[in-house]
């Protein structure tokens, strides 16, 4: 949906975590105009089970560009092998890897911002909730699109509007409990956000919505409940869009989309 722009640099490393060796992959800007960087961490999406960090190589490169930070691209694991919360524990360990590697990678460890797509959006989400559990410093900001944030709700319950997907929801059952193959784990509001006890420490939310979205309920109710508590957020629908519409489009809402997160990112870091 975005051409491919060039940047400054790219940095493939290998972080240790407690999971394992763990791909991430730094996109520094062009025309920098800072020599110590903000820092988005993205996470792509794939249902918990697919994809990788390559996906959003394109979108990486443009908010690196558009926004003058550091963009910070997650390989993190998949389920059914690494089932919740290891991708959750494993993010952790790479947030606290950069801040510790801060000044040798030019980045500000204070502007920290998180973002995801789909699953990543969940994980975005669950990122902000654990950081609040420790009671560490929150991001400057989440950018959750099209988030999947309810594993507790049967997947036949949710409004998809595909109808062969809604004729078989044993696909999606099955996605679902690759990643939480126990009742309990579901519960847990780092698997499901919309459940969480959320209070106004939580980082201001850009919260991108498909109006043709099997998910679009629990992303609405997860924007109800972090206005209720005090977050500062910003929900916006995009009407006549699928779930994914950021990688698959339309272009032109998904072009609209990106801008809106390059927007949010600038504005965050001004703050």
């Amino acid at each position: 949906m975005i051409d491919q722009q060039p940047v400054e640099s790219k940095k493939d490393i290998m972080v240790e975590t407690s999971i394992g060796p763990t791909a991430i992959t730094l996109y520094y800007p062009l025309e920098a105009e800072q020599k110590k960087h903000p820092v988005y961490i993205n996470f792509h999406g794939g249902a918990f089970i697919m994809n990788d960090k390559n996906m959003d190589d394109p979108y990486c490169r443009y908010l690196a560009n558009e926004t003058d930070c550091v963009v910070l691209n997650i390989d993190y694991v998949k389920a059914p092998e690494y089932p919740f919360p290891k991708a959750i524990e494993q993010s952790y360990d790479v947030f606290q890897w950069v801040e510790g590697h801060a000044e040798e990678l030019a980045i500000d460890p204070k502007k920290v911002m998180v973002g995801g797509q789909s699953s990543g959006g969940n994980f975005a989400a669950a990122f902000c909730l654990l950081l609040e559990e420790k009671s560490e410093k929150q991001p400057l900001l989440q950018v959750l699109s099209y988030p999947m944030l309810d594993f507790v709700t049967p997947y036949s319950e949710k409004p998809e509007p595909n109808k062969l997907r809604a004729k078989f929801p044993q696909a999606a059952h099955f996605l679902n409990i690759c990643y939480v193959p126990e009742e309990e784990m579901a519960k847990n509001p780092l698997a499901s956000p919309v459940f969480a006890d959320v209070d106004d420490h939580l980082a201001p939310a850009l919260i991108l919505i498909a109006e043709h979205d099997a998910f679009r309920p629990e992303a609405e109710n997860y924007v109800e409940k972090l206005k209720t508590a005090g977050v500062s957020v910003q929900d916006v629908l995009f009407k006549d869009c699928h779930h994914a519409f950021t990688h698959f489009g339309p272009k032109e809402k998904a072009q609209e989309a990106w801008q809106l997160i390059a927007q949010n990112i600038r504005e965050a870091v001004k703050r």
